[in-house]
């Protein structure tokens, strides 16, 4: 169903695809700001960093299961299993009532994220044209942006007027009708399926990544290990500086971030991958430099919105340019490659930054600023590395592979 360059991206099974995203968006998220106070009422307060660190890591474990699955039993199937998870997990957690349990179920609720997002992704490049590519992304993105960010606020809300249980089984109801919009409206876009069977379960060495992507994965890495010291970091930092609600830091870059996506992925289809990824990481390393100046509230929120502008711009034109470089029928192993160096970027950048910072107020700028260098490693690849290579050749040599 690849088409080239000519015909539409809106058409109703996009627009049912992006409403799938958003919910299964909302339905792993809506749950985090509670589930520290959850775990704490079971005894495992000293545990609270593993909540985000256990589902990352089942995330970035399962991404070459999700990308081989996803060249051969099928998009959809995969996509089904990553909500499904998000089901029964969020039916699970009311019942557990030891921190051993509730950690192993945290674990196992990283699988959602590590196959939803691999099929989702090698499905809109199969259903777009190619030339439009960036901006289907930017678009799939703002609704799972919408949901994640959505999603805390009602979570949040439901909870302080139902309770946890409640939320648990809302977050439930929601990965179910992601999953009622797959099974009922969405049509299989792998031309070639095969039937699930054990043996596909068993990786090889080769199947482990995609090579060919290993430009778009390094700028994933790099870029990502800024977000995962602001998910450390930041809540601190605005202690620090008196801002008494944390997540506006966070609202503030989700906005900027949905505001730019659109623009970002036209842009990027028509004047190539490189030319914006230069921007965004260069407008990243600017916003972790101011976030380390920051001294007041305001600084800080103008940083947050600096930062969501370069993300937004990086990530639809990121996951547009490793399907691009990667061969069409191992799209869904091209996507997981890159989904592993953005666990990857995420975890080490959660775990340096905490160890830099060292809950040491003093240690905040030192933080930001090695994050900086971080990203100007990505823009210095990007303008003497990759700078010289025409993006078109890659186009080119895509739709070459397409005729045949």
């Amino acid at each position: 169903m690849d088409q080239l360059t000519n015909g539409k991206i809106y058409t109703f099974q996009f627009f049912l695809l992006c409403l799938s995203n958003a919910f299964f968006s909302a339905s792993f998220n809506m749950m985090i700001p509670e589930l520290p106070a959850y775990l704490t009422s079971l005894g495992g307060a000293d545990y609270k960093g593993y909540i985000i660190g256990l589902f990352t890591l089942m995330a970035g474990l399962s991404r070459p299961f999700s990308g081989k699955l996803t060249d051969t039993v099928g998009r959809i199937p995969v996509m089904i299993f990553g909500s499904v998870v998000c089901v029964v997990c969020s039916l699970l957690y009311p019942l557990v009532s030891s921190v051993a349990a509730f950690l192993l179920l945290r674990f196992f609720h990283g699988f959602s994220t590590g196959f939803k997002p691999t099929a989702t992704s090698a499905y809109v490049a199969d259903l777009v044209p190619f030339n439009r590519r960036a901006e289907a992304m930017g678009m799939i993105g703002l609704f799972s942006t919408v949901g994640l960010s959505a999603g805390p606020a009602i979570g949040g809300f439901v909870a302080s007027i139902w309770g946890i249980m409640v939320m648990f089984q809302l977050s439930a109801v929601f990965a179910l009708l992601s999953v009622v919009i797959l099974v009922g409206a969405m049509k299989e876009t792998l031309p070639v399926k095969q039937r699930f069977s054990l043996n596909l379960l068993k990786i090889s060495r080769n199947e482990i990544v995609e090579p060919a992507v290993w430009p778009a994965a390094f700028v994933t890495f790099l870029t990502y290990v800024c977000y995962g010291a602001l998910l450390t970091v930041i809540p601190d930092l605005c202690d620090h500086l008196g801002m008494k609600n944390k997540g506006v830091f966070f609202t503030v870059f989700t906005a900027s971030s949905i505001a730019i996506r659109l623009f970002a992925g036209k842009t990027s289809d028509k004047y190539g991958r490189v030319p914006l990824l230069k921007i965004s990481t260069a407008l990243m390393a600017v916003s972790m430099v101011m976030i380390a100046m920051a001294t007041t509230p305001i600084a800080l929120l103008v940083a947050a919105l600096v930062y969501g502008v370069s993300l937004g711009i990086n990530s639809p034109v990121v996951t547009a340019w490793t399907i691009d470089l990667g061969q069409p029928e191992h799209r869904g192993r091209a996507l997981a490659t890159m989904y592993i160096a953005l666990e990857a970027g995420i975890g080490l950048g959660a775990y340096f930054s905490a160890k830099i910072y060292h809950n040491n107020a003093a240690y905040f700028a030192t933080t930001f600023y090695v994050m900086a260098f971080v990203t100007v490693l990505a823009t210095v690849y990007l303008l003497f590395v990759q700078g010289n290579r025409n993006w078109k050749t890659t186009v080119k040599a895509s739709m070459v592979r397409k005729k045949d």
